[in-house]
């Protein structure tokens, strides 16, 4: 592969993180601040899950039969750059609900018009693929630092390092004329602003990526592949069941975090909490890097259950915790991401290849994929806004019971996956070869 093609494919996976990073984080505090329910703030985020249901139709009857991928790619984000600036102005939760659903609706097939467009470019997947994905993970941070430390009032932006790093700078930008307070660009719309012009430099940019033509041009449309249904017959095999049904369940718990925990950290007092949500982020890579001696040693259920039992100390860290004496619990929180994402998440993708048959590899994480992160997560967004909700119109938020429950869910999915999962001999598994 060429230098200049690796370079472009990086970049591409930074600003294809990037926006994603800029708006989602934030979003939460933002909600709350213009006087969204928690329901409310719930439905928004679940918009997200909602499109990774609908993505693979689009994806498999679109995408990879007519068009080619770097040409899609660049209008769905010019399309979705156009929307989020159009949400960034609605402040009703209906309007703003919808137009949120059709910018997810076009942002969620970008995931994996991204990976085809660098696949078709790579010499080796397994060797090449992870030094250009990280730069997703890098675009994140970046965002979430970028939007942690920028400040604005009606009179301008203004990005503040010198709290968090003791680093002697306070670079101000000017956006209008004016006075007022500064506030976290996070209470405000500039986050979906910048994710906003950020996809749309990437829409024009996309156009100039390498040709990556359809792969499955002429091939007839099936919903059974699309919708990965061949994988249901792995269901006959009770471990590959409990696994299946285990990670729908905890998804219902974990889509708390993503919803509600930025809004938690800034209302027990946490400066830049986004900013600071991005050592989340950092942890990730660090694990993903040593994921291969753990594996080794742990075998996929001690894989699996430790990153399910690191949602139940993170959400315990949570529940205990302050930003005074305690605060060192929050940033234990926040690390812990690292093994809650890549021990459950990464694990179970290994997992499910080396169950399923070669021909239906694809079918099959495509399966797995829609039951969390579409389904799985939309259950938790909204049953996370209700509880929220529950606590807030007993006595107020009561962040402690609310990160309680989502302790008991975790646990209570923990400890049943653990009695009925049973890891298969590597022998037996090489036999799916």
């Amino acid at each position: 592969m060429k230098t200049g093609t690796r370079i472009n494919l990086c970049i591409m996976m930074f600003l294809e993180f990037f926006v994603w990073g800029a708006w989602y984080v934030p979003m939460g505090v933002y909600l709350g601040a213009i006087d969204f329910s928690p329901s409310a703030i719930a439905n928004a985020y679940s918009t997200v899950a909602l499109a990774a249901i609908v993505s693979p139709f689009f994806v498999g009857m679109i995408a990879d039969r007519f068009f080619a991928a770097e040409r899609v790619l660049g209008i769905m984000h010019l399309l979705g750059g156009i929307a989020l600036l159009a949400v960034s102005r609605l402040v009703e939760p209906g309007f703003f609900f919808w137009v949120l659903l059709l910018y997810t609706l076009t942002y969620t097939p970008t995931l994996a018009l991204v990976n085809a467009v660098a696949f078709q470019q790579l010499d080796s997947i397994e060797k090449q693929f992870p030094a250009i994905r990280v730069f997703g993970t890098l675009g994140w941070i970046v965002a979430g630092l970028l939007i942690g430390f920028l400040e604005v009032n009606t009179g301008g932006a203004r990005w503040n390092f010198v709290e968090p790093f003791l680093i002697p700078v306070n670079f101000a930008i000017t956006l209008a004329g004016g006075e007022g307070d500064w506030v976290s660009a996070s209470a405000t719309s500039i986050p979906m602003v910048i994710a906003g012009v950020a996809a749309i430099v990437l829409g024009i940019y996309s156009f100039f990526l390498p040709h990556t033509p359809p792969k499955a041009k002429g091939q007839a449309v099936k919903v059974r592949d699309i919708l990965g249904l061949d994988a249901l017959g792995l269901l006959k095999d009770r471990s590959f069941a409990i696994f299946a049904i285990s990670s729908f369940l905890i998804c219902i718990p974990l889509s708390a975090y993503y919803t509600f925990a930025n809004p938690f950290l800034v209302e027990m007092g946490m400066e830049n909490a986004t900013a600071k949500l991005t050592l989340g982020q950092m942890s990730e890579f660090f694990f993903m890097l040593v994921m291969p001696f753990f594996f080794a040693r742990l075998g996929v259920k001690k894989m699996l259950l430790v990153g399910m039992l690191a949602w139940v100390g993170r959400y315990l860290l949570f529940a205990y915790g302050n930003n005074e004496s305690l605060a060192f619990m929050f940033y234990g929180a926040i690390l812990l991401h690292g093994i809650c994402y890549d021990f459950f998440f990464v694990t179970g993708q290994i997992y499910v290849d080396n169950q399923a048959p070669k021909e239906i590899r694809a079918n099959a994480q495509g399966f797995i994929g829609m039951i969390t992160y579409g389904v799985g997560m939309y259950v938790g967004y909204i049953l996370s806004g209700k509880i929220v909700e529950h606590f807030q119109a007993i006595e107020g938020v009561t962040w402690s019971r609310v990160w309680m429950v989502m302790t008991i869910m975790a646990f209570v999915v923990s400890v049943i996956f653990a009695i009925l999962f049973k890891e298969k001999p590597k022998a037996e598994a090489a036999t799916k070869e």
